[in-house]
């Protein structure tokens, strides 16, 4: 076996993004990878990223040390029995799911709980696929490493060591405490992004004057509706008992504020926004997490022809890449007409100080 042999089946998003992480930081390393999708097999080769590719589960990965499944969290589950016989003992086999409870009781039923630890970075992106993945991804995102009773010491050091090698804060915590903390931080706002959307979907005039007038508060809660379905269809099947118990509180304050507007009790909105604010303005403004933050500006500009090529010039110019540009028609919350959003911090930052230098205002949250 070789010690320096990382497999990897599926390469989506985040097992992409680890890849390239992994040859970023370790181009000795030998990278072997199974995909559903040969496009990206045949992208990660041209890139450089991968050493081997495989178009199917089978003897190619009795060398890996470590092997981290990518795939959806019901067929990694349905991998675990394929790998069991064709892995050394020594192999330690890792997922980067977002439900972790559901694959541990597999391991264990197995009889890999010694050779399984979960994995979950917390990053990700509204797009999916190998095509979208970066090595950036996964700097400073906390990568959660979930455990299991007879878990050697060792193993749980393998995945830990991988975390720092790529850039990420490696958190160790129980499985199910996982799925309980995910379920509210991360399941509950991606299943009120969707109904939100999908409330004004249905409530919408026929000439669509809602979605024309949605103003930036809106588009920013509802983001993250631009995610997977597929994706979000598994995890709540998945997770479904933490998320409908998150539901369930949810709902249980959603009819204490119904109930507080119908009896005028201008007392208890006041101190349950409150609250709400003060807890929110502690939380770090750049926590890594699982919801990615958006990297933008807005930029006051004079309504005239070539105002908007011009600062899209300044910017190309200083090889700074733009991910979205728009106008800002409603002004409701947001200060500055023009919203650029870029790809990462740095590109912020780089942006600002140039634009700045042309004496452009520059509005930031």
């Amino acid at each position: 076996m070789d010690s320096k042999c990382i497999g990897f089946i599926g390469l989506g998003l985040i097992s992409g993004s680890i890849a390239r992480a992994v040859r970023a930081a370790h181009p000795d390393y030998r990278l072997i990878a199974f995909d559903r999708a040969g496009d990206s097999l045949v992208r990660a080769m041209q890139d450089g990223v991968i050493n081997q590719a495989t178009d199917k589960i089978d003897s190619s990965f009795s060398q890996c040390s470590v092997i981290i499944l990518g795939m959806p969290v019901s067929l990694n589950i349905a991998c675990l029995g394929r790998l069991k016989d064709l892995v050394s003992e020594d192999c330690v086999i890792t997922d980067v799911g977002s439900v972790k409870s559901g694959i541990h009781e597999a391991a264990e039923r197995l009889g890999l709980s010694d050779r399984f630890v979960g994995g979950h970075p917390m990053t990700g992106s509204e797009r999916s696929g190998y095509a979208n993945s970066s090595p950036l991804l996964m700097e400073n995102a906390y990568y959660i490493i979930t455990t299991s009773p007879r878990l050697p010491e060792e193993r749980i050091e393998a995945i830990r060591s991988i975390a720092r090698d790529i850039h990420s804060i490696p958190i160790v915590i129980d499985c199910r405490e996982h799925d309980k903390i995910t379920a509210s931080i991360s399941h509950l706002p991606h299943v009120i992004a969707f109904s939100l959307v999908n409330l004004i979907r249905t409530s919408d005039s026929r000439d669509g004057l809602m979605r024309q007038l949605a103003a930036g508060g809106f588009r920013d809660i509802t983001r993250i509706a631009s995610s997977s379905p597929d994706m979000w269809e598994s995890i709540c099947l998945e997770n479904s008992g933490p998320v409908l118990t998150a539901i369930e509180s949810y709902k249980s304050l959603l009819s204490a504020i119904e109930d507080a507007i119908k009896e005028k009790d201008g007392r208890y909105l006041h101190t349950f926004f409150q609250e709400a604010r003060d807890y929110r303005d502690d939380m770090p403004s750049r926590n890594p997490g699982s919801i990615k933050p958006s990297y933008d500006i807005f930029v006051d500009i004079i309504d005239e022809s070539g105002a908007i090529a011009t600062i899209a010039t300044i910017l190309a110019s200083n090889n700074i890449s733009i991910k979205n540009i728009s106008i800002i028609h409603n002004r409701e919350f947001e200060d500055g007409v023009l919203r650029i959003e870029f790809y990462d911090s740095d590109s912020v930052e780089r942006a600002c100080a140039i634009l700045a230098k042309f004496s452009y205002v520059i509005h930031r949250r």
